[in-house]
């Protein structure tokens, strides 16, 4: 089993869920993102995705594209995205971390290419918002050769018929998309979502996490007592906005949210 595995059997084993935080690679610079992916680690994430850098992230809030905007202001790309990586398993082999983002800038460096430096990386899969399943089969056939997992997304307007085939195609976990709109949207219906996940799960075996829309401890506590783990991106990347130009008081920031997201998700009785 590659890391993305390992993490949820051990997870479940310790019954506990995960806490996945995204950060923009590169935001406000590199190192910083490395400082902040060890300092989120050690508060208590079990998985890291890392956005790569784009014009034009059509998913994302406000917040998170100022995020994407101040990463490419330093000219940060795909290959320095994976460059960090490299640079995080320098002391961190065990944390999975997947790569977030378009398919635009690995179909310029190829689908090959991608793959084999990612993997070379230390990088354990993607999430490639703007690459449907129906249409990412030469790029999946380069991941799953370079041991890569490729993630995908369900939402609460995918019919039952699609959620089965993209299920069936989804690799280390599923991403569920708790609202109808862009990330850091609106505050989420919780019954209606539980009720959602609980249907969708009938589907795999694959483990769901939920994200968009959480934001603070008792979010995630709440989504994770029907989830297999809590995403967290706007509440992060909203500290990096409001510090971008003190980045030395990222980190701790970070810190403090994610260490209080772990916390009420581990005192939930599963």
């Amino acid at each position: 089993m590659g890391r993305i595995a390992d993490t949820f059997v051990r997870q479940r084993a310790e019954n506990r869920k995960l806490l996945i935080p995204y950060i923009v690679a590169g935001d406000p610079d590199l190192d910083t993102s490395l400082e902040v992916m060890h300092k989120m680690v050690a508060a208590g994430a079990d998985l890291i995705e890392l956005g790569v850098p784009f014009t034009d992230p059509e998913a994302e809030g406000p917040s998170i594209q100022l995020g994407h905007e101040r990463a490419l202001k330093n000219s940060v790309s795909l290959r320095d995205t994976v460059n960090l990586v490299a640079r995080f398993r320098e002391k961190n082999n065990q944390t999975p971390v997947i790569l977030m983002g378009y398919v635009n800038p690995i179909d310029a460096m190829g689908y090959n290419t991608f793959a084999s430096i990612a993997a070379d990386a230390g990088v354990d899969g993607t999430l490639i918002v703007n690459l449907p399943p129906e249409e990412g089969a030469a790029l999946n056939v380069e991941l799953s050769a370079h041991g890569l997992d490729a993630i995908y997304l369900l939402s609460p307007t995918t019919t039952d018929k699609r959620a089965q085939f993209i299920c069936s195609a989804a690799r280390g976990f599923i991403y569920y998309v708790s609202l109808k709109g862009t990330t850091g949207a609106s505050t989420i219906n919780f019954g209606q979502v539980e009720a959602r996940v609980k249907h969708l799960k009938a589907f795999t075996d694959v483990p769901m996490v939920v994200g968009f829309g959480i934001k603070d401890g008792a979010s995630a506590a709440r989504v994770a007592a029907f989830a297999d783990g809590s995403v967290v991106g706007t509440a992060i990347v909203d500290i990096f906005q409001v510090h971008a130009q003190s980045p030395s008081k990222i980190a701790p920031l970070v810190a403090e949210l994610l260490v209080d997201m772990r916390q009420q998700m581990d005192a939930i009785n599963y």
